[in-house]
């Protein structure tokens, strides 16, 4: 097959690319490694090396310094104080520690706030954040912006050629601040302006002819207030992208700053939240990789059985890497929970080997680091009863702190093993993209014509399916060569440009196989619908037209049937109507348009596309499509319960159960096991040698 390429083959690849990162900073036989904060500034400093050496004792081989330290480095504007920071790393350095750095953006100190207040968030509603918390400066604020990169390029000469030091994070899980502020309406006005370059096209991207909202000039336009009915959605829209992009370009101007003074062994990185809809994550073009934060145990009640919420949902750490993973070949972790946390709507301890479960997970969808938030639990601020892995006593080490411990002692034991590179063939033959754009998301989102529907939700229902599949994933952007790929689906792709819709033909055309899902195709890239048949560019690709969409009530689900077995919806249904040469896989019950096609296969010269015109309730109509797709173009898979992720890298198979019972795994006879038994506990992991 023309469309089927090894994971060696990409890997091998990404060596090419990112020499530097993956041959220097984090070594293959490494595997991973991992590290904890510490923050010096919060103890007495008697106490400092004693807690790095039990750090060290306990088997990191990392520590983070200064991430909300501006008020320590720089106590009066200009004067800047280094000692402490001096001293800590020195003591880390003498305990085998290495050392990354942050640059302390997060919490601007008093002085500055008080010298400059306009450096505060703005509400939509005039009123102003203040001193005493953290992520309250505007990213828009342009004072702010020149003033931090004072700040950063006095700790980058201090530092950047200090070998103890072995990396950057910018600001700390910086995600996309809304500031109602001066400077924030002059750089939307000016962002919009290098955009659509005149205000003729402004007006026809945002449909102003609609309700006389037509602008003269870039001068005109105001941030958009999203409280107010009936505001512009194509406004909202790109105030929401221009918002992403602020974030992206402070992190990239801290990246510059700390460039030019910094040593070339030193990377730069940082920790992002994974939210689906942000732009700003893989946007950065100065990052030499990036990371996430993962939580898992916060009072949600998800997971697996009564008690599934001590575990945590188990597609949460893996979407993240498999996410992660293709816009930063080199990526990891820089926060994974510690234990119990504070933050929460129920701080709930996790169920013992949840921690030392985590871990594993991170590490199975190919991170090279992973830091925990944080090392001794503070005694004092907003984050008291958040747990470390020492204790407030600072010599203790909690039960989160224990299963890290052993967790690195078993990544030494895999040290010892390394195979790098080896897949099973099966496994890399189920390999699968999804297609993803969070603009699309987004704009979903704020026009989602039904209270039931939910853009993450439903491609879940996929992306578990193919996780029970034992499917490794990849999400990708518009910009990814399709042809490193079987099969790619793509759900809920609302917006469609024509040379998207040109490439996907093309991608099926030439033995590409495509599972497209409900709400996709309805509009072009400007977000406008065609002014065409609903959705009728997108007819020769998916071989049926759309007659309509139906939207049913909650107290009257729609009903699926497909092989004799029947299926509930009602978030959204695309009524189908199947060309001569394409199959009708499922058909609607029970309504006016019963026996109307809900999802259709076509076969498109050397490929195919499947159809899914119904987004079901619990994901098990996503998950019949793809079986019998799968099993039409004979590709190889499993069939694991919810909560049985199994992973391969580096020469090894691991298996983790996040389920609320036993699970066995069934492997040959002459398997070489390395951790754990072949049936795996709740909370357990499985870990053996490729043969």
């Amino acid at each position: 097959m023309k469309h089927v390429i090894s994971i060696l083959t990409l890997t091998l690849l990404s060596h090419m690319l990112f020499p530097q990162e993956i041959g220097e900073y984090f070594p293959d036989q490494q595997l991973t490694t991992v590290g904890a904060y510490y923050y010096p500034e919060h103890w007495d400093e008697s106490q400092w090396d004693r807690d790095l050496m039990k750090m060290a004792e306990m088997g990191f081989e990392f520590t983070h310094f200064a991430e909300f330290a501006w008020a320590q480095l720089e106590p009066e504007e200009g004067v800047y104080d280094f000692g402490w920071l001096d001293r800590a790393i020195s003591l880390a350095a003498k305990h085998n520690l290495k050392v990354i750095l942050c640059t302390s953006t997060a919490t601007p100190p008093i002085w500055l706030v008080r010298k400059h207040p306009d450096i505060l968030i703005t509400n939509e509603d005039g009123t102003r954040y203040d001193h005493g918390s953290r992520q309250h400066a505007s990213f828009s604020n342009e004072y702010y912006r020149t003033y931090s990169m004072k700040m950063i390029a006095e700790l980058a000469k201090r530092y950047g050629e200090d070998k103890r030091v072995i990396g950057w994070q910018l600001d700390n899980e910086p995600h996309s601040t809304v500031d109602y502020g001066d400077d924030a309406h002059k750089r939307f006005r000016r962002w919009l302006k290098m955009k659509y370059k005149d205000i003729e096209s402004l007006n026809h991207a945002w449909g102003t002819n609609f309700w006389s909202g037509t602008y003269n000039n870039f001068n005109e336009i105001n941030l958009p207030k999203h409280r107010q009915w009936g505001m512009n959605l194509y406004q909202r829209l790109d105030h929401s992208r221009f918002c992403d992009e602020e974030t992206a370009t402070f992190l990239d101007e801290q990246a510059q700053t700390l460039r030019r003074h910094i040593s070339p062994q030193q990377w730069i990185t940082t920790n992002f939240i994974p939210m689906y809809d942000a732009r700003f994550i893989g946007a950065d073009k100065e990052l030499d990789f990036i990371s996430y934060t993962r939580y898992m145990v916060y009072g949600e009640h998800k997971g697996i059985g009564e008690k599934g919420y001590r575990v945590g949902e188990y597609s949460r750490i893996a979407m993240a890497n498999d996410y992660f993973r293709p816009l930063s070949p080199l990526f990891g972790v820089m926060e994974l929970q510690p234990g119990q946390v504070n933050w929460g709507t129920v701080n709930s301890q996790p169920l013992p080997g949840a921690v030392r479960l985590w871990l594993w997970h991170v590490f199975a969808g190919g991170s090279r680091f992973t830091c925990t938030y944080r090392f001794r639990a503070p005694i004092y601020g907003f984050e008291q009863y958040h747990y470390g892995i020492v204790g407030p006593d600072g010599v203790t080490p909690t039960s989160g702190g224990i299963e890290f411990q052993q967790f690195i002692s078993e990544i030494e034991l895999l040290r010892k093993n390394v195979s790098l590179l080896h897949q099973p063939e099966a496994y890399l033959k189920r390999k699968t993209a999804i297609l993803y754009n969070p603009d699309n998301t987004v704009a979903i989102e704020q026009n989602k014509q039904t209270q039931h529907w939910n853009t993450e939700a439903h491609l879940l229902k996929y992306y578990r399916a193919l996780k029970s599949f034992g499917a490794p994933v990849d999400f990708i952007r518009e910009d990814t060569d399709f042809t490193a790929y079987r099969v790619i689906v793509v759900p809920a792709y609302q917006q469609m440009s024509l040379e998207l819709i040109n490439k996907l033909t093309s991608f099926a055309e030439n033995g590409g196989n495509l599972v497209i899902s409900c709400r996709s195709g309805h509009q072009n890239e400007l977000g406008h619908l065609w002014e065409a048949k609903h959705a009728e560019p997108i007819y020769g690709l998916i071989g049926s037209e759309i007659a309509f969409y139906d939207l049913p009530q909650s107290f009257d689900p729609g009903i699926v049937e497909m092989e004799g077995n029947m299926y509930s919806w009602n978030s959204w249904g695309d009524i189908l109507e199947p060309s001569i040469d394409t199959e009708s896989w499922a058909s609607y019950q029970g309504d006016f348009y019963a026996g109307k096609s809900a999802v259709t296969f076509h076969p498109l010269k050397e490929g195919s596309v499947t159809y899914v015109g119904a987004d079901s309730q619990k994901g098990d109509l996503e998950l019949e499509v793809l079986k019998k797709l799968y099993d039409r173009l004979e590709i190889p898979i499993e069939s694991y319960p919810p909560g049985i992720i199994v992973e391969y890298r580096d020469g090894f198979g691991i298996a983790m159960n996040y389920s609320d019972s036993a699970y066995k795994i069934d492997l040959s006879k002459d398997t070489e096991i390395l951790i754990g038994e072949k049936e795996i506990p709740t909370a357990g992991v499985l870990v053996w040698k490729i043969n």
